[in-house]
């Protein structure tokens, strides 16, 4: 694929967001922040992914059927809401990334008003050891081929949108679909 067929690919780039992402007021200011079309799918694991339509005419991914993307991006919106996914959630949390491990996947986890330092020193309302926490999370890091990244709410949105345009760029580049 030439530089102008990549370059057409990219402006057809569109974040997809899973059909289980609740919409609330907070979503739609981080849809906005995308700053580019988005459009709702069935993602097999995580909460966002890419889409975009290769020079063939055809999409990297048929919309109307369960994707499981390259790259995804799983978001929380705090330490306390990942802390329930380590501790009452973790069973369904850890078959969520052996799905994307095992699709090849590289996943990000984006957690939103947090910091390691707060992880560390246990500022936040679970009752999660932060010694055990902090276990989890670099375990994780490494067991699933995971991207921890701290960010506040605010910014979220533009980071997501980021990620996966340069994701999809680099693989372009790379000659990953064609």
């Amino acid at each position: 694929m030439d530089a102008f067929q990549q370059r057409e690919v990219l402006e057809s780039f569109r974040v997809l967001v899973d059909r289980r992402e609740q919409q609330t007021d907070r979503a739609r200011r981080r849809y906005k922040a995308f700053g580019s079309p988005f459009e709702a799918a069935t993602l097999s694991y995580c909460d966002y992914a890419y889409n975009a339509i290769l020079p063939s005419g055809k999409p990297i991914y048929d919309a109307s059927d369960t994707i499981r993307p390259l790259c995804a991006i799983e978001r929380k919106m705090d330490l306390d809401e990942l802390a329930e996914c380590f501790t009452r959630e973790r069973a369904r949390f850890r078959r969520e990334f052996e799905r994307a491990r095992d699709a090849g996947a590289r996943v990000y986890l984006f957690v939103e008003n947090a910091t390691w330092e707060n992880l560390i020193a246990g500022k936040y309302r679970s009752r999660f050891n932060p010694v055990a926490f902090l276990a989890s999370i670099t375990a994780w890091s490494v067991r699933y081929n995971l991207q921890v990244i701290f960010c506040k709410e605010e910014t979220t949105g533009r980071l997501i949108k980021e990620v996966l345009y340069r994701d999809l760029k680099e693989r372009l580049e790379r000659g990953d679909f064609g």
